[in-house]
C-alpha cells in the first residue's frame, strides 16, 4: 500500500539521454548539467548522477548549501555555485573543492578571505554582466573588479577556472540580443587577458543556445532545462525526452447534480448530472492555483479537466458518466506516450514555462527512481 497519494516518478535514463543529446551538440565543448532547485524538482543527486552518465563532466549549482549537499552524497566532480549573498559559507565551499562564481566585487572580497581562512586557494569563475542585468558584474565596474581579480591571482588567492556570462533572450536563436552579448562577452575576455587573466574555461550557453547557437559554446556550456528532456524553445524537441511523471490515486467519486457547484467559492456548476474524482493533489503539492477550470490530467485514458478551485490539497476532475473507482490512477503530466499531458502542455494552458511546473512539486510528493530500484 502506498505511503502517499501521489508520486513523481523520475526517468534518469531519459536525464542521462538527454544530457547526451546536448553533450552531442556542444561537440568538443565540456558540458556543465545544471542541477540547481533540487535538479529542477526532479530530486538533486539522482539527477546529477544520471547527468554525469550522460556525459556532464561538470555540475552547477545556484548555492552553495547545494553544491556540500552533492559532496555529502560522495559526488566528486567538478561543481560551480553561482549565486551568493554577503556572509555565505564560502570558506565551506573552498574546503569541498567547491567553484565559486564571482559576480560582484563584495564576493571576490569574500572569495579571498575565505582562501585565506582555510589556507586554500580558492577556484573562481568570474561571471560578467553582458546584458541581462541580473547577476554580474556590469560593465562600469568591470576594469576595477579585473584589476582586483589580477591582484588576486598574483597573491595565489584565487585560481580563475573560469570567465562566464548569461543570455537574456537565448530561446529565440535569433534575437540580436545574443549576438550583442557574445560581443560584450568577448570584449570582457580581452580586457581580462590583457590583466593576465587567460581563464581555463570560457561558458555562456544555457539550453537554448547549447542546442542553437554553436557560436556561443566556447569551452564549457550549461543545459538546465534540456537535461530533463523539456525543450528550452517550445515547438523544437530535439531529441528530448521528459523525465518526469506525476501521478496519483482517486481518492473518491460523487455525482453532482446539474447546476451543482464544487469546491471553494462554487467555480464550477455541473452542466450536467455528473460524475466527480478526488484526486489529492493541491497548491501544496505545486498544482497551480490558477490550474483551476482550465487545468487537464489523465484518467482511464481521457484527459480530463479540472473542476472548480485547486485547493492546498486536492482537486476536482469532472468524469461524466465515465467507470471511475476510489485507487485509479490520475497522470498529471508525463512525457505524452500515451496521451497525458506533458508539463509543457500545462505551462501553455496556464501561461508559464515548463521550468516552473516541474521545479514547484512539492517536497511531500515523493521522487521515485524505477532505474535505481532495479
Amino acid at each position: 500500500m502506498p505511503a502517499t497519494p501521489a508520486s513523481a516518478v523520475v526517468d534518469t535514463d531519459a536525464i542521462a539521454a538527454s544530457v547526451a543529446v546536448c553533450a552531442a551538440a556542444a561537440s568538443t565543448a565540456q558540458v556543465m548539467a545544471v542541477v540547481k532547485a533540487d535538479g529542477y524538482g526532479h530530486g538533486l543527486v539522482p539527477s546529477a548522477v544520471a547527468a554525469l552518465r550522460g556525459g556532464a563532466s561538470w555540475l552547477g549549482v545556484a548555492q552553495v548549501s547545494e553544491a556540500l549537499a552533492l559532496r555529502a552524497a560522495g559526488v566528486d566532480a567538478p561543481l560551480l555555485s553561482w549565486l551568493h549573498a554577503p556572509g555565505g559559507p564560502m570558506a565551506a565551499a573552498v574546503e569541498a573543492d567547491v567553484d565559486l562564481g564571482i559576480g560582484a566585487g563584495w564576493a571576490l572580497t569574500e572569495a579571498v578571505a575565505a582562501a585565506r581562512e582555510t589556507g586554500r586557494t580558492a577556484r573562481v569563475h568570474l561571471k560578467v554582466d553582458t546584458g541581462l542585468n541580473r547577476n554580474g558584474v556590469p560593465d562600469a565596474e568591470l576594469d576595477d573588479v579585473l584589476d582586483a581579480l589580477a591582484k588576486a591571482q598574483a597573491e595565489e588567492s584565487v585560481e580563475v577556472v573560469g570567465l562566464f556570462t548569461h543570455f537574456a533572450w537565448a530561446d529565440e536563436p535569433d534575437n540580436p540580443t545574443i549576438d550583442a552579448q557574445l560581443a560584450a562577452f568577448r570584449d570582457a575576455l580581452a580586457r581580462a587577458e590583457r590583466r593576465g587573466i587567460v581563464p581555463q574555461l570560457r561558458h555562456a550557453a544555457n539550453s537554448a543556445a547549447t542546442l542553437t547557437r554553436p557560436d556561443a559554446h566556447f569551452d564549457l556550456v550549461r543545459p538546465g532545462i534540456a537535461c530533463y528532456g523539456l525543450t528550452p524553445i517550445p515547438g523544437l524537441a530535439f531529441g528530448l525526452r521528459p523525465a518526469m511523471t506525476l501521478r496519483a490515486q482517486v481518492a473518491l467519486t460523487k455525482r453532482v447534480a446539474a447546476g451543482g457547484g464544487v469546491s471553494y467559492g462554487h467555480q464550477w456548476h455541473a452542466a450536467r448530472d455528473t460524475t466527480v474524482a478526488l484526486v489529492p493533489l493541491g497548491y501544496a503539492d505545486g498544482i497551480p492555483r490558477n490550474a483551476t477550470n482550465v487545468g487537464a490530467m489523465q484518467l482511464g485514458g481521457v484527459r480530463r479537466t479540472v473542476a472548480g478551485r485547486v485547493c492546498m490539497d486536492q482537486l476536482l476532475l469532472d468524469v461524466g458518466d465515465d467507470p471511475v473507482a476510489a485507487g485509479d490512477e490520475v497522470t498529471v503530466f508525463g512525457p505524452g506516450d500515451d496521451g497525458e499531458p506533458t508539463a509543457q502542455d500545462w505551462a501553455e494552458t496556464l501561461g508559464t514555462i515548463s521550468y516552473e511546473i516541474v521545479t514547484r512539486v512539492g517536497a511531500r510528493v515523493p521522487r521515485t527512481y524505477p532505474q535505481e530500484e532495479t
